[in-house]
């Protein structure tokens, strides 16, 4: 945030609301690279204690998190411009027909590991919920200050 979006006293507003878009690409941004930093992480803990097949289907999980995180933020910005009554980015029926493309794509995956791998179902989605994980602590962050 800026340091205009600090706290005053006498201004009770909360911080969320003085999010510009920059904070909000800024706070995507980390909360990809925590997702998959954390990901590494647990599936290298994972592949120690349990073996391959279940580090396997928390790294796809994890990557599949990342990846929506990017595509949510490419939403988010569509959507903003059009809030903000700016011209649309380029490409804007393009980004909403990937979104739902990598949709199929992504249960795709999920199918074919979870088929392939035979492992720890419960594995795989912690690893997609690695994305809520990493949007909550940067979220945090961002609040804290």
């Amino acid at each position: 945030m800026t340091d205009s979006a600090q706290p005053n006293p006498a201004n009770p507003e909360h911080p969320i609301a003085q999010l510009t878009d920059a904070d909000l690409e800024g706070l995507f941004r980390r909360a990809i690279r925590v997702t998959l930093g954390l990901g590494l992480f647990l599936a290298l803990i994972t592949l120690a204690s349990s073996g391959w097949r279940n580090a396997v289907l928390l790294a796809v999980g994890a990557a599949i998190s990342a990846a929506s995180l990017l595509e949510w933020q490419r939403l988010i910005r569509l959507f903003n411009a059009r809030l903000d009554q700016q011209k649309s980015p380029r490409g804007a029926a393009l980004v909403v027909t990937f979104f739902l493309l990598r949709l199929i794509l992504f249960g795709a995956v999920i199918y074919g590991s979870l088929k392939c791998f035979q492992g720890s179902p419960i594995l795989l989605v912690a690893g997609l919920s690695l994305a809520v994980a990493g949007l909550v602590w940067e979220a945090l962050r961002l609040l804290r200050g």
